[in-house]
């Protein structure tokens, strides 16, 4: 496949990507570590040969092979996929468990170095970007030690559950209200299913 074929099947393929799993440009960059202009800059074409660096982060957020992303259409073999059977054939996403007391220095780490160094569990749906939390301290009474939160790491809109680190008392919590993270808070990312005693 020829360079122009390949950047403008990468180019096609981070647009669904994007699409399809309910993210946005910002996500993705403030997620993989990539600045806005590089992906701006992909997806209006102005770059033919894209560093193989930037398509490893691009590949690790959303949880797709890096070898596929500039060669395979997604959307297409994802509508294929999902008719071959009418739950599916989905592969569950692997999701690497972060203890509670480690979590704060786990957050900068991409999900393909956390995958190889944390044990794993799984999760069955659409999902990119997914961490395990173990909790190691119960949460407003609800959430207990042992249980496991899988979290789409980053900010979320809306009023979804959202797992919220607490800076002056060390202390996690979950709310539903819009957080803007600051000196004293910082958002773990939104609470997409919850395990009570573990897994």
């Amino acid at each position: 496949m020829y360079k122009k074929e390949k950047s403008e099947r990468l180019k096609s393929n981070i647009k669904y990507l994007i699409k399809s799993r309910g993210e946005t440009q910002l996500s993705l960059c403030n997620s993989s570590g990539l600045t806005r202009t590089t992906i701006y800059n992909i997806l209006e074409g102005r770059v033919v040969n894209v560093q193989q660096s930037t398509i490893r982060k691009i590949s690790d957020f959303f949880g797709v092979s890096y070898k596929e992303i500039e060669t395979v259409d997604f959307e297409e073999k994802e509508i294929i996929e999902s008719s071959v059977s009418l739950q599916g054939n989905m592969n569950p996403a692997a999701v690497p468990i972060i203890k509670q007391s480690i979590l704060l220095q786990s957050l900068d780490k991409r999900i393909g170095e956390l995958a190889v160094t944390q044990p794993l569990t799984y999760y069955f749906g659409n999902g990119c970007n997914l961490i395990g939390v173990l909790l190691e301290n119960e949460i407003g009474g609800v959430n207990q030690a042992g249980d496991l939160l899988i979290i789409k790491k980053g900010v979320s809109a809306g009023d979804k559950e959202k797992l919220v680190y607490d800076k002056a008392t060390d202390r996690l919590f979950i709310t539903h209200e819009p957080v803007v993270e600051s000196d004293a808070v910082l958002v773990v990312g939104e609470v997409i299913e919850e395990r009570f005693n573990g897994f």
